[in-house]
C-alpha cells in the first residue's frame, strides 16, 4: 500500500506544473486564471470585434454578452453568416448598462470582461461584488474613453488572458508603426495645429453636440490638430450653440454620423452604408442653415467620418485619416483606406463593406 501511495505521489510530481495565467488589467488590479479564457461574458457586445483581431473563432469563446453597446446590425449579420452559434450567446444585461449577477453566474464562465465605464458606474458595484464572490474573474479594459492611452495595454490584457499573446503582439506592432509615424512628422512644433470642430451624430437641425476630452478629442491632437469644442465643453461630451460655432471660426469642420441618423435626416455613414448615401446626407448637412456659412465649409475642408470608430482599435486609421486631411501636403503617402483593408485582412474574421468617411483627405 505504501509502495502505491508512494508511487502515485511520484507520478502527480512528475506531472508539468500548470502554469497560471496572469494579467494587469487598465485599473492595476492583477487578474490570475487557472488556463487561458475559454468561456467569457463580454460586458460590451461590441467587443467581440476586438477579440476578433485576436482569434479566428471569437465566438467560440463568448458565452454571454450585455446587449448595451451590441455590435451594429450589418457587423452582427456578418458575424452570424460565418458563426451561426452566435446566436446562442446568453444575454445578460438590457440596453440600460445593467448586468444581471445571475444571468453571468448562470452562465459559469472564466472571465468577465468589463470596461472603465463600468468601473466608473456605482450602479455596477453590487452585481460585480457577487460576480467576484461567485468566484468569476472580473478584467476592466478601455478602448473608448482613453482610447490612445488604454487600447494596446487593453488588447496586451486580453491577449494574455485568452491565449493570444502572438496576435495581440502583432496587431500592436501593425498599430504601433502607423501611429509612431504620425507623431514622429507632426513632431516639429512650428507645424501649425487648424482648428478643428467635431460636430457628433450630425444633423442639420439644431447645433451643437461636440467634445471636450478624451475620444474624438485625443484623435484630433494626434492627427495635429487643436479641438475647438475643448474651449467650451469640460467633459467628453456637451453642446455649443451655433452662434458660438460660427464664431470659432475652426479651420475644419468635422461632422461624425452612423446609421442611427437616418431617421433624423443627419449624416449617415458606417457598415452597410452606400457611398451615395453618405455623400447625399452629408451634401444636405453642409447645406443647411448656419452650417453652410461656415468658412471651413465654404473652402471645402469639411469632412464625415463614422462615429462607432469611437471604441475599436481600428480608431488608427481614422487617426490616419484626420492626419492627412488636416496636413494634406505632410501625409501625402497615408492611406487609410488601405490599413483598414489591412485590419480586416491580416486580423479580423470578417468583412463588413461600408463607407467609413466622405469629403476631408483627397
Amino acid at each position: 500500500m505504501l509502495r502505491a501511495i508512494a508511487l502515485v505521489v511520484a507520478l502527480i510530481a512528475a506531472l508539468p506544473a500548470r502554469a497560471e495565467v496572469r494579467a494587469t488589467d487598465i485599473l492595476g488590479r492583477e487578474v490570475v486564471l487557472d488556463t487561458p479564457a475559454r468561456r467569457i461574458v463580454l460586458g460590451e457586445g461590441r467587443h467581440m470585434s476586438v477579440l476578433g483581431l485576436l482569434h479566428d473563432d471569437p465566438v467560440a469563446l463568448v458565452a454571454g454578452w450585455r446587449l448595451d453597446k451590441a455590435l451594429d446590425p450589418p457587423t452582427l449579420d456578418a458575424y452570424r453568416a460565418r458563426f451561426p452559434q452566435i446566436d446562442a450567446i446568453a444575454p445578460v444585461g438590457s440596453g440600460n448598462r445593467d448586468i444581471s449577477a445571475e444571468a453571468v453566474i448562470a452562465l459559469q464562465p472564466d472571465l468577465l470582461v468589463l470596461s472603465l465605464i463600468d468601473a466608473r458606474d456605482p450602479g455596477m458595484a453590487h452585481a460585480v461584488d457577487l460576480i467576484e464572490i461567485a468566484g468569476i474573474p472580473v478584467v476592466y479594459v478601455d478602448f473608448f474613453s482613453h482610447p490612445q492611452e488604454n487600447t494596446l495595454p487593453s488588447l496586451r490584457v486580453l491577449g494574455a488572458l485568452t491565449g493570444a499573446e502572438g496576435r495581440a503582439a502583432e496587431f500592436e506592432a501593425f498599430y504601433t508603426e502607423r501611429l509612431d509615424r504620425i507623431r514622429a512628422r507632426l513632431e516639429d512644433p512650428a507645424i501649425p495645429r487648424p482648428r478643428v470642430f467635431f460636430h457628433v451624430h450630425a444633423a442639420p437641425q439644431g447645433c451643437c453636440s461636440t467634445v471636450g476630452s478624451g475620444v474624438f478629442h485625443d484623435f484630433i491632437t494626434t492627427a495635429g490638430g487643436h479641438n475647438v469644442g475643448q474651449e467650451a465643453v469640460e467633459n467628453v461630451l456637451g453642446s455649443v450653440s451655433m452662434e458660438f460655432l460660427l464664431a470659432s471660426q475652426p479651420d475644419f469642420y468635422i461632422a461624425t454620423g452612423g446609421a442611427h441618423m437616418a431617421a433624423r435626416g443627419g449624416l449617415v455613414l458606417g457598415s452597410a452604408v452606400d457611398p451615395a448615401e453618405a455623400e447625399a446626407s452629408f451634401r444636405a448637412l453642409i447645406a443647411a442653415p448656419g452650417f453652410a456659412a461656415l468658412p471651413a465649409v465654404e473652402a471645402e475642408r469639411a469632412a464625415g467620418v463614422w462615429h462607432l470608430f469611437n471604441d475599436s482599435p481600428v480608431h488608427i486609421a481614422l487617426i490616419e485619416y484626420l492626419a492627412r486631411t488636416f496636413h494634406p501636403d505632410l501625409f501625402a503617402d497615408i492611406d487609410p483606406a488601405a490599413t483598414l483593408d489591412e485590419i480586416e485582412t491580416r486580423f479580423s474574421p470578417v468583412r463588413v463593406p461600408g463607407t467609413w468617411w466622405v469629403g476631408g483627405a483627397p
